[in-house]
């Protein structure tokens, strides 16, 4: 049975796909930061960089958007990768994007059509592009790129064949061009012409309201996860939609009518006390996803680390190492048993955490190359359910495999977490010795150097807990050696690794 659940709360939407029970893929969106990927919008260039041959871009939605040449000129190789797909329809060739200069095709204050291909993340702005494609349910319009193809996805030669034909006889402008999705290959050739029309009406009314516009807007909105989640039941007959708001449940069965005659979908209002996610065990998967170490069902476990540059997940035998058999052979299927998994539960957990970019995954090593194999086909296999994109290269001789998955929006730590204010991020703070050490520094300073004879020390509770064991009688002794005296006071609302010194003489903050 697969199904999905729509939480929604005042601030977020929250869907989550359940396969057999389990929760297999999870988008959290929220209000205040709707998904901008898709949004065509009528810009205004704000900054040429010429040595990087890139733009920014204002389109008025905080940080300005950021664009390369290559996403300017026609580029079919970045069309390919992007719609996963093959151009076997002629077109003419298109424009190099070596031999154009940012600057001839670009001024400062000048207007223009950009499309939002990846989300802002941080501090960095959206990425655009002028290469602009209008999805629809089974076909994708390029208005400006005269390409005609087939997905990849699609790998029955005969509906290739048809789908083909159907787009070829089509009659678009010569400047226009069209992609048929996987999910046009149950599609009637009505419904492909009808799609194609609306498409090209929407296209129309972009250019309309772009003449209109006067400053930076957008012009025209992806569909909203709402609509996404019954077009994605409908196409992929999923059983049930399950909402637990009544006004969205009505919503939901409104669009629905639409398609009803294609798939039999329920569309079900939660009523139950107990909240949804918690009732089908999301709450708990989601609280995983946001942890560095992942279990495997054999006892093994993964962790993941997350740097600027690239995300690493380590594969452990864990509690599993402990039932590893004599034989050699015996330990080798062990250790395979726990990589299988391992793939499993890493390309899961790439889908709810949504981690983008460079990955790397160390797997515990294996003497065979026939088992490396088996493992790498099995995160091949695993990865293909991912509506990202991912690229998966082989594995070295050490059990890394590299692998790259494309970056849409935010990760799910960026979307519901912060940085520590105690560690800012880096996921640790100094030990209480480090602390120790340097209120023994600040102490002989402040004596010595500034002539401070009466002291008080202020710290948190668990550091002055610390300095109770030892370091209080060694501290008072520096202090008498040197003629001064020293008290000790506590603070639980100060940070753990800070400590204040105070003149007892006059109450005095003293600065080290």
């Amino acid at each position: 049975m697969q199904e999905i659940l729509l939480n929604i709360e005042s601030k977020e939407i929250r869907y989550a796909h359940l396969k057999h029970g389990l929760l297999h893929d999870l988008i959290v969106e929220r209000k205040k930061t709707r998904q901008l990927t898709g949004n065509v919008y009528r810009g205004k260039v704000t900054n040429i960089l010429g040595n990087i041959q890139s733009a920014f871009i204002d389109i008025s939605e905080g940080e300005n958007g950021f664009i390369h040449i290559s996403d300017i000129v026609e580029n079919t190789q970045k069309f390919q990768e992007m719609f996963d797909m093959d151009f076997e329809i002629e077109a003419k060739p298109s424009r190099s994007k070596v031999d154009t200069d940012i600057g001839m095709v670009l001024k400062a204050d000048q207007p223009v059509l950009v499309q939002v291909v990846k989300e802002p993340i941080g501090n960095k702005g959206a990425r655009l592009t002028s290469n602009i494609s209008i999805a629809g349910r089974y076909l994708v319009l390029l208005p400006n790129a005269p390409h005609k193809g087939v997905s990849r996805k699609i790998e029955d030669g005969a509906s290739r064949d048809r789908l083909k034909k159907l787009i070829k006889a089509f009659e678009l402008p010569s400047d226009m061009g069209l992609i048929c999705r996987t999910s046009s290959v149950n599609a009637t050739a009505a419904q492909l012409i009808d799609e194609a029309g609306d498409l090209i009406k929407t296209w129309q009314g972009i250019v309309e309201a772009f003449h209109k516009a006067d400053k930076p807007t957008c012009l025209y909105q992806e569909s909203d996860l709402i609509k996404r989640a019954v077009l994605s039941a409908v196409d992929k007959k999923y059983d049930r939609i399950l909402v637990d708001d009544y006004e969205t449940f009505q919503l939901l069965k409104k669009f629905y009518q639409k398609y009803s005659g294609e798939h039999e979908l329920k569309i079900e209002f939660y009523r139950d006390k107990a909240p949804m996610f918690e009732r089908f065990n999301v709450e708990r998967e989601i609280d995983k996803a946001l942890r560095r170490k992942v279990w495997l069902p054999s006892g093994g476990y993964l962790y993941f680390d997350q740097t600027e540059a690239m995300t690493t997940v380590d594969v452990n035998s864990g509690r599993s190492s402990s039932s590893s058999h004599s034989e050699g052979g015996d330990v080798e299927e062990s250790l395979v048993r726990i990589n299988m998994e391992a793939a499993d539960e890493i390309a899961r957990q790439l889908r709810l955490r949504n981690i983008g970019g460079l990955l790397i995954c160390d797997f515990i090593d294996m003497r065979s190359r026939k088992n490396q194999r088996r493992v790498l086909d099995r995160l091949k296999e695993a990865m293909k359910d991912d509506a990202a994109k991912c690229t998966i290269l082989g594995m070295s001789e050490f059990g890394l495999v590299e692998m790259t998955r494309q970056r849409s929006r935010e990760s799910l730590s960026q979307t519901l977490s912060a940085h520590c204010p105690y560690c800012s991020g880096s996921g640790l703070i100094k030990n209480y010795e480090s602390s120790s050490i340097e209120i023994e520094r600040g102490l002989k300073k402040l004596i010595n150097l500034k002539q401070q004879f009466g002291l008080k020390l202020v710290s948190h509770p668990l550091l002055d807990q610390y300095l109770n064991l030892e370091d209080k009688p060694f501290l008072r002794e520096i202090a008498e050696n040197l003629n001064a005296q020293i008290v000790f006071e506590t603070e639980d609302t100060i940070h753990v690794n800070e400590f204040q010194f105070y003149s007892t003489i006059n109450g005095q903050k003293l600065e080290i």
